[in-house]
Formats: structure tokens, C-alpha cells, sequence
């Protein structure tokens, strides 16, 4: 079995190689959509590309040393396998000048050089001590080939040779990705190691009532070693949520390992040979855990109905990560601990045959058992048992007050989880101080803001002056009357400032206005013959706004153009990355809220088909569904936003909590099969299988403390959420489960024994009836 697993970790480091990065915007909006399709096809293809900006600073846009500066960097840039085009006030001079005098080079007449400069489009250069320098690549450019394409323009701009006295940024969304992956992957390692390092506090101060305390953390780690392979070969992209996925699997996979170890020791402790033990750990805690892994993936699989592809990853990683560390525990784990509790015999056997004295034959036996095989009453155990007991034994006393108090909460959590906000601006998902946010931020401020929405029109003649004529007014329109679109830019303004502020009216005028317009200023507006494009800016809508003001906006410029109709056999699309992320809105409103109680809804079936009794299913959900309504309360009282990685809280809870409360159940009716009274099952339960589930409810707790500790806003929020999470899940299995379970155990078997007494009258009523007819 071990060199089985060992040589698995070896395949496992192969596939984890195959591992991507992604953050884009195909890791929030589907791909197959009708919003990203045309995102994606009509814009992204035809008039976005994606580009890496270098921002100089300092002098003048006219300095004739600059310009052949960004003229090198333009060569060397061009020449970049990956790089489609560049554009700079460099390239559109020579393009001018071309035009004008038939010589593809920048002017070394100072009179031409400045004739040309009006060319130079205010997207290139905002004012007159910055330029920007575009480098085009494709759109489905890989994060490998942008990365390499990253290091040779820096490289470039190095050897470009600016003028003294220019400095010189290279940003852009393609840098700000770059930087911010490899910051998530450099922080997922220490985030990694601060979890695994509180674990083992928690394991060794709390796990004491066995041997090989720490054991469960490694059997978990090879489980997540399991998990990073398949995570390769099966193409699941690392993302901001995904990368949150390995704590969590790191808190349910240690409570299987924690719930097998937990058992063989016990059985061990009755003194059955290790033999017996596996077989009777595999028969009880088997089952058990299986079906704790059953319903724990029933609420994961509601994450996968998410229309959030980031989510949906969140769910795979989940459902392969929890049967990885399940597998783990039940072969590697229990291998283990037989093979170590065998050798450890072994050892004192050995000793007893080569006639050890008794004095040091009782000190090695106190080692043995102070290394954990049995535990005097001054163990911590016994600290948590009576705590647990007393807890449970209150609980079932007051079942009613209890019950009415956390059903008020959690109905209060429930209203106000719909007042809580959502946050989707990436910007505030990463650290303020990382360098590649603080170079964008700084583009933002020199352009104002590049966030657009675009407007596709498809036609079939893009000279047609009336479509231009309405392209203009429409265009002036929106900007004059919408106070959030600050400008924009189309095929008519292009036409209009190289034909003296006017539109021609003619067919041929706007033909004979295009033919001297360079192709690379023309190509940012039109597609062949029938397509081009409006850029409607909104600054930074994105801060500003936030997505449910970009909708709006979206939907007013809906209805002007549906007021201020094009001309006949026109028609008009808006899309644009700002605007595709509307879709998260509705994803992680309605999307959420649907996850969470389809969750419910599929761990309640699938409990009733495992076990097929209405009240074992009934009973862990209701003790969800109270840590559920618990967690939207805190939320809001705490004035915390919803993020694309909290909203799966909801499936987390069930997923996470459920097992607790299955196992609970487990032992519960183990204990009511041997003979005992409801209260004294639960009691019992309470104590034996209460305290590996503190021991994993703790370690899974400061697990999760590790990723408040992330630099991430968006990880660290989900670790202080998930924290309460945890905690609320331990609160409700010890509290709410236990009056929950007796209470309605007591009143079936009351029920029962009614029927059956009724039943036993009519036998009799039957035999009296038949004897007095005899």
C-alpha cells in the first residue's frame, strides 16, 4: 500500500506541473454565453487585442529623441514572437508622413515633424508630458507566452535608450494579471505552511488522547498532493476562489484521517489484536465517514449549477480534493497506524525475550503508555468530555428555549443576509501595495480611466454618411446628457478631425477622407466593409459605479438607441469587459441563494436515500439551515460584503457542517442499537466521537485562520468568514443536534409504542371477537 502511494505522489508532481493561472474575464462570465460570445466575437477578435502599455513620462510627445526612442522600442518590441502590432505616437507619425510625403520615418525637419504631431491621437498620448506605447497581442494568448512576452519588453524598453530625464512604466491589464498570479502563487505557498503550522499546534494540544498525534496532518497533506495532480490533468485553471479550495480540503480531509485514527486507537485501547481493529475501524467508521463524504459532496455539487466558471472550478477542486484525502485516510492512514502499533508490539516483545529487568521493563511500558496508548483522567480529554457531556446534557433538558432562540436568530440571519452587499471589483481583491495595481492605478489617473462600453454596429456599408452622421449624433448625445460617459471615439470622429471638423456628404468624401487616414487608426474602429465600433467612455465606472451602476448605464444607453433609432438595416450590440461582468451580479444574487438551497435540498435527499428514515435525514439539515440563516446575520451586522468567493458559503457550511452532524448521528444510533436511552446515547456520543470532531472542528478552524492572514482581500475575508463558519458549524452539532435528535427519537418511539399498543388491542379485540363466536 505505501509504495503504491508513493509512487502515485510521484504521478501527482507530474500532473500538478500541467497547473494554470487564470484571472481573467472567462474565470467570472461562461464562455459558451450569449454576453460573452459576443464580447468575445464581436469585440475582443475584431477590435480589442490585449496589450502591455509602457507609460513614459517626463518632456515632450514632440521631442524628436523621444520619438525615435519609442521608434526602437516599437522594432524591437515588433520583432517579439507572440506580438501582433504596436502602436505609439511614433508609429502613427510615420504613418503620416508616409501619407503625406511618401517617406515611412520620422521627420527630421522640426516644421514637418510638427504638421504631423496633430495625428497623434489623444489615446496615445493623454497630455503633453506622458505617451503610451501599446503592444498588441492576441486575446487567447497563453499566461506562459505573456509572461515571456512581459520580460522581453522590459528588456526593450532597457535597450530603447530614452532620453535623460524620462522614466518609463510598463503596466496595462496583461502586466497587472502577471503580477497579480504570481503574487497569489507565492502567497498560496506561505498560506500553505502558516495552515499546516497552527494544525499541528492545534493536533498536539488537543489530540492527546492518542499516539502519532500529528499522523492526520500528514495523511491530509498527501491527499492535497493527490488533488494538485489531478488538478493538472484534468485542466482545472488555478483561480482567486480555486486557490482557497486547499485550506478547505486541508479541514476535511483531516477530519477523516482525525475520525479513522480516532477509532483504531479505541479499538485498540479494548485490546483487540490490530488485526481486529482495522476490520472493526473499517466497519464502523467506514460507513460513517462515507456517508459524511456523500452528503458533504451533494453540497458541493450546488456549487456547480453556478454560472460563475471560477465557481464551478471551486466545486471540482472540492469534490476531487474530499475523495483524494477520504482515500488517503482509509488506505494510507489506517496502513499506518496498524503497521507503527505493530512495530511498537513488536518492540516490546522483543524486549520481554531478552529478559529485560522488571524496572526497566516498566519504564519502557510507562513510555509506551505515556506515548499516548491509554490517558489518566488529568488529560485534557477529560476536560473536553465533561465539558461535551454537560453541554449535551442541558441542551436535552431545555430543548424547547434553546430550540426557540436559535430558530429567532437564525430567521433574523436570514432577513438580513439580502441586505448584504456584493463586491466585484478585482481591484479590491488584491493587496493596495502590490506594484502592478499601484502602475495601473497610475495609468487610470493619467487617462482618466480607460473603462468602456462598446457599441458594435454591423452594416453594410461603413461609408455611408447618414450611419456616420448617426454615429455622431448619437455619440455627442451621450456624452452632453449622461453624465457618467465622458467621451467617445468612432469611425466619425476619426473621419471628422482629419476633414477639418466636419462629416462629408457624400459616399466618395468619407471614401476620399479614409484613404488618407493610416490603417492602424482606422483598424481601432472598423472591421472590413460592415463592421465598426463606438467606445463610449465611463472613466473608472468600474470604483466608481460598481457593476449595478454599469448595468444601469447600460440599460439607458439601451433605450437611447432604441429612441435615437439607427438608420434601416442597422443593427447595434453593446458589450465591452466592463459590461460583460453585469452577468456576476445576477450570479451571485440569485445564483447564490439558489446554490445554497438547492445544497439543501440535494443533502436532504440524498440522506433519505442512504438511509431511508425521514428523521436521520431531516435532522442534519435542520442543523445547517440554522448555521446557514447564523452566517447571513453575522455578515450583516459586521458590515461584510459578499465576494465571488464567499458567496459559495452557503454549499461551504453544508458541506463542512454536514459532516459533523452525520458522524454525530452515526454514534449517536450505534449507541441507541446497544441498548440505550436517548439521552444517555447522545451522551455518550457526545464524549466518544466529540472529541476527534473538536479536535477536527479546531483544526480545521485555524486551518482557515492561516488565509486571514493573506494579503488578499478577497482570501482574507473568506478565512474570517470561514472561521465563523466552522465555529457556528461546532456550536450548532453540540447544541442544536442534540435536543433536535432526542426530542424527535423520544417522540417516534412514543408514537411507535402507541401503534404498537393500538395494534396489540385489535389482535386481542380480534381473538376475544373470534373466541366469543366460537
Amino acid at each position: 500500500m505505501l509504495i503504491i502511494a508513493m509512487l502515485l505522489v510521484l504521478v501527482s508532481f507530474e500532473g500538478a506541473q500541467l497547473i494554470k493561472m487564470e484571472s481573467g474575464t472567462e474565470t467570472f462570465v461562461d464562455k459558451d454565453s450569449q454576453l460573452y460570445q459576443n464580447y468575445d466575437h464581436l469585440y475582443l477578435s475584431l477590435f480589442s487585442k490585449e496589450a502591455i502599455v509602457v507609460m513614459v513620462e517626463g518632456g515632450d510627445v514632440q521631442d524628436r529623441a523621444l520619438l525615435e526612442a519609442i521608434d526602437r522600442l516599437d522594432s524591437m518590441s515588433s520583432s517579439i514572437p507572440g506580438v501582433l502590432n504596436t502602436q505609439s505616437a511614433s508609429s502613427v507619425v510615420k504613418e503620416a508622413n508616409n501619407l503625406e510625403n511618401g517617406r515611412f520615418e520620422i521627420p527630421q525637419n522640426d516644421e514637418q515633424l510638427s504638421e504631423l504631431i496633430p495625428y497623434i491621437p489623444s489615446s496615445l498620448s493623454p497630455d503633453k508630458t506622458h505617451t503610451l506605447v501599446y503592444i498588441e497581442m492576441a486575446g487567447d494568448t497563453s499566461e506562459i507566452r505573456k509572461q515571456e512576452i512581459l520580460r522581453e519588453v522590459e528588456t526593450s524598453v532597457d535597450l530603447a535608450e530614452f532620453p535623460p530625464g524620462y522614466n518609463f512604466i510598463v503596466t496595462g491589464d496583461p502586466a497587472f494579471e502577471i503580477g497579480m498570479n504570481n503574487e497569489m502563487m507565492s502567497s498560496m505557498g506561505v498560506l500553505l505552511l502558516l495552515s499546516a503550522f497552527l494544525m499541528v499546534i492545534v493536533l498536539y494540544l488537543v489530540f492527546r488522547h492518542v499516539r502519532w498525534r500529528l499522523m492526520p496532518l500528514a495523511i491530509v497533506l498527501l491527499g492535497i498532493i493527490y488533488t494538485f495532480g489531478a488538478m493538472g490533468y484534468l485542466g482545472i485553471p488555478m483561480t482567486m476562489v480555486s486557490m482557497a479550495a486547499f485550506p478547505v480540503l486541508i479541514g476535511l480531509g483531516i477530519d477523516y484521517a482525525i475520525q479513522f485514527h480516532n477509532r483504531i486507537e479505541e479499538e485498540l485501547d479494548r485490546g483487540e489484536s490490530p488485526k481486529e481493529a482495522v476490520i472493526d475501524t473499517i466497519k464502523h467508521t467506514g460507513p460513517a465517514v462515507m456517508i459524511a463524504l456523500t452528503i458533504t459532496s451533494l453540497g458541493f455539487v450546488s456549487l456547480a449549477t453556478s454560472t460563475v466558471p471560477m465557481v464551478q472550478d471551486f466545486a471540482k477542486l472540492l469534490l476531487i480534493g474530499v475523495f483524494m484525502c477520504f482515500m488517503s485516510s482509509l488506505f494510507v492512514g489506517v496502513t499506518v497506524i496498524y503497521g507503527l502499533d505493530t512495530f511498537a508490539k513488536k518492540r516490546q516483545e522483543k524486549a520481554k525475550k531478552h529478559h529485560v529487568d522488571s524496572l526497566r521493563h516498566r519504564l519502557i511500558t510507562r513510555r509506551f503508555k505515556k506515548s499516548g496508548k491509554k490517558q489518566t483522567s488529568t488529560d485534557s480529554g477529560g476536560f473536553i468530555d465533561n465539558t461535551l457531556r454537560s453541554v449535551a446534557t442541558f441542551t436535552m433538558k431545555h430543548p424547547v428555549p434553546v430550540l426557540i432562540i436559535a430558530g429567532l436568530i437564525c430567521v433574523n440571519g436570514l432577513y438580513t443576509d439580502t441586505f448584504v452587499p456584493i463586491q466585484t471589483d478585482t481591484e479590491t481583491f488584491v493587496p493596495e501595495d502590490m506594484p502592478a495595481l499601484i502602475d495601473l492605478q497610475h495609468l487610470g489617473d493619467i487617462t482618466g480611466g480607460d473603462d468602456e462600453l462598446n457599441i458594435i454596429i454591423k452594416t453594410s456599408n461603413i461609408a455611408d454618411p447618414d450611419l456616420l452622421d448617426w454615429v455622431d449624433k448619437f455619440s455627442r448625445h451621450e456624452v452632453d446628457n449622461r453624465e457618467n460617459i465622458y467621451g467617445a471615439t468612432s469611425l466619425a470622429t476619426l473621419v471628422k478631425s482629419n476633414n477639418g471638423g466636419v462629416l462629408p456628404d457624400s459616399e466618395e468624401g468619407v471614401r476620399h477622407v479614409l484613404s488618407k487616414i493610416p490603417d492602424s487608426a482606422k483598424e481601432r474602429y472598423i472591421s472590413g466593409q460592415n463592421i465598426m465600433v463606438v467606445n463610449l467612455n465611463i472613466g473608472d465606472a468600474m470604483s466608481g459605479l460598481g457593476l449595478e451602476g454599469i448595468e444601469t448605464l447600460a440599460n439607458v444607453i439601451e433605450n437611447d438607441i432604441q429612441w435615437l433609432a439607427p438608420p434601416p438595416d442597422v443593427s447595434v450590440t453593446i458589450t465591452g469587459h466592463s459590461f460583460v461582468f453585469i452577468e456576476v451580479i445576477g450570479a451571485l444574487t440569485s445564483g447564490r441563494i439558489f446554490m445554497t438551497y438547492l445544497g439543501l435540498g440535494m443533502v436532504f435527499a440524498g440522506l433519505l436515500l442512504i438511509y431511508r428514515d425521514l428523521l436521520k435525514a431531516f435532522v442534519p439539515v435542520i442543523t445547517m439551515f440554522m448555521v446557514i440563516g447564523w452566517t447571513g446575520g453575522l455578515m450583516y451586522y459586521l458590515n461584510m460584503e459578499y465576494t465571488p468567493m464567499t458567496a459559495t458559503l452557503g454549499a461551504l457550511i453544508l458541506g463542512v457542517g454536514s459532516e459533523y452532524a452525520v458522524l454525530m448521528m452515526e454514534r449517536y444510533f450505534e449507541e441507541r442499537e446497544k441498548g440505550a436511552l436517548p439521552e444517555a446515547a447522545m451522551c455518550e456520543a457526545s464524549v466518544k466521537i466529540g472529541k476527534a470532531i473538536v479536535t477536527s472542528g479546531l483544526t480545521t478552524l485555524f486551518g482557515f485562520l492561516a488565509l486571514v492572514a493573506s494579503a488578499f482581500g478577497i482570501i482574507s475575508s473568506f478565512g474570517i468568514i470561514t472561521v465563523i463558519d466552522v465555529a457556528l458549524a461546532l456550536i450548532a452539532t453540540f447544541v442544536i443536534f442534540p435536543p433536535v435528535i432526542v426530542t424527535l427519537d423520544k417522540w417516534r418511539e412514543k408514537h411507535r409504542a402507541k401503534k404498537a399498543g393500538h395494534n396489540l388491542n385489535s389482535s386481542a379485540n380480534n381473538l376475544q371477537t373470534g373466541a366469543d363466536i366460537t
